[in-house]
């Protein structure tokens, strides 16, 4: 009996696969998502812009905007998620080194990305290629069908073992389950954001190379690579090893347009 609970919880966690469907039978539908996306993107660009955080007319939005505008017609040939988007940009005036995607569409840049890192006009495009992707593939919808899944999973096990687990017992379980599911998959989104990424960028005429360019300066930034053990992000290192294995198709796609 302790033998099939504990298969159960292990193949409850593995199903990744069936993540964004257990999102769709825990309300996080895509057209929910997206409509909740919309409001909190509404809601935090006003406030950006009372705080005069908004930028919407520097020489760095502009080549953010840009690269943005030239993405999206083949960002929307790339969208398989049956919804319609409403891409929209925000950039906002921080030193912050970041970029993120919500879904159905709204993407966020921070100025220091591109200021602080010196970005070319492809390097931008490696950038907004990726958090693109993330919106396309509904990442957020699958990390929360991925946490919900955990979540039964770990509750099946506690709740089998009862009190005899003990402290250190439930701590294993806890970080089985991040180590085991949370952490890696979340790696794997990033990983697949960067392959889409590359493609993406490519059909719009950015070189691909600029991708590994990007992550070159990230390295320097960052120091030393790091490890990804127990982070949600591929190491530098790795990201720009596993992206030198698909540059070749990439840049097939790009030298058509040529």
């Amino acid at each position: 009996m302790k033998k099939l609970a504990l298969s159960l919880c292990a193949v409850t966690v593995m199903t990744i696969s069936g993540c964004a469907s257990f999102a769709d039978m825990a309300g996080a539908d895509s057209a929910t998502l997206n409509a909740q996306s919309a409001q909190s993107f509404s809601k935090m660009t006003q406030e950006a812009r009372a705080k005069n955080q908004l930028d919407s007319s520097s020489s760095t939005y502009q080549r953010i905007n840009t690269v943005f505008n030239r993405l999206k017609p083949y960002a929307d040939q790339m969208n398989q998620t049956g919804q319609r988007f409403d891409w929209q940009l925000a950039v906002l005036k921080s030193d912050t080194v970041n970029a993120y995607v919500a879904p159905g569409g709204k993407v966020v840049f921070y100025t220091g990305i591109v200021n602080k890192l010196n970005l070319t006009n492809d390097e931008i495009a490696a950038v907004m290629g990726h958090e693109m992707t993330h919106a396309l593939e509904e990442h957020a919808k699958s990390k929360i069908g991925a946490q919900a899944l955990t979540n039964l999973a770990i509750g099946i096990g506690k709740s089998y073992a009862g009190n005899s687990i003990g402290d250190l017992g439930g701590a294993a379980i806890d970080l089985g389950s991040q180590v085991g599911i949370g952490l890696p998959y979340s790696r794997n989104l990033e990983s697949r954001a960067d392959y889409g990424g590359l493609m993406l960028m490519a059909k719009a005429g950015y070189n691909p190379n600029a991708a590994i360019s990007l992550w070159e300066k990230m390295n320097r930034l960052d120091g030393a690579g790091g490890s990804s053990f127990l982070s949600t992000h591929p190491s530098n290192t790795q990201r720009i090893s596993d992206m030198r294995k698909n540059l070749p198709a990439a840049m097939a796609v790009y030298n058509k347009r040529r």
